[in-house]
C-alpha cells in the first residue's frame, strides 16, 4: 500500500476506527459491529483492504470481540510482544497498513488449533460472500462454495 493511499484512507476513518487502528486502542466489548456477526464472507483491514480473516474461522468466544481461530492469509498479519497495561500479550497488526487489529491468545478451542485471535471490529471491513467478486476478492469465493 503506497503512502498517499494510506494517508487518504486513514483520513476517512471514523474516530473509533482511527483510535483502534492508529493509536492501538480497544473498542468496547459486546458493543461493536462484528462481535455477533454471522454472515458468510471475509474480514479485511479497514485501511488497506488486505484479507485478514474468514467467517469460516470465526467463533463465539464470549469475550465481547470477534474471535477467529486463524488468519485467512497469515502473511498479511504481524505479531509482536505487547507489555502494555501490565499484561504480557501478543499484539496482531496488519502487514501492509500496520493497523492495530487486536491480540492473539492460546485459549481458543483445541479442536480449531487452540488460538483465539481477538480482533476489534473497528479495524475490520466485512465483504459478504455474494459481494466478493464485485469487491475484488473473487479468488476467495471458492472457500464458501464447498
Amino acid at each position: 500500500m503506497n503512502h498517499d493511499n494510506k494517508v487518504k484512507r486513514i483520513a476517512q476513518l471514523t474516530p473509533v476506527q482511527y483510535y483502534v487502528t492508529q493509536k492501538n486502542g480497544t473498542e468496547p466489548p459486546f458493543d461493536n459491529e462484528f462481535n455477533s456477526h454471522k454472515q458468510a464472507g471475509l474480514y479485511v483491514d479497514i485501511v488497506s483492504g488486505e484479507p485478514l480473516f474468514s467467517s469460516l474461522d470465526k467463533f463465539d468466544s464470549g469475550c465481547g470481540w470477534p474471535s477467529f481461530s486463524q488468519p485467512l492469509e497469515p502473511q498479511n498479519i504481524t505479531q509482536k510482544a505487547d507489555l502494555s497495561h501490565g499484561m504480557n500479550r501478543i499484539e496482531v497488526r496488519s502487514l501492509s497498513a500496520n493497523s492495530h487489529l487486536g491480540h492473539v491468545f492460546n485459549d481458543g478451542p483445541k479442536a480449531l488449533g487452540g488460538l483465539r485471535y481477538c480482533i476489534n471490529s473497528a479495524a475490520l471491513r466485512f465483504i459478504a460472500k455474494e459481494d466478493l467478486v464485485e469487491q475484488g476478492y473473487g479468488e476467495y469465493l471458492a472457500l464458501f462454495e464447498a
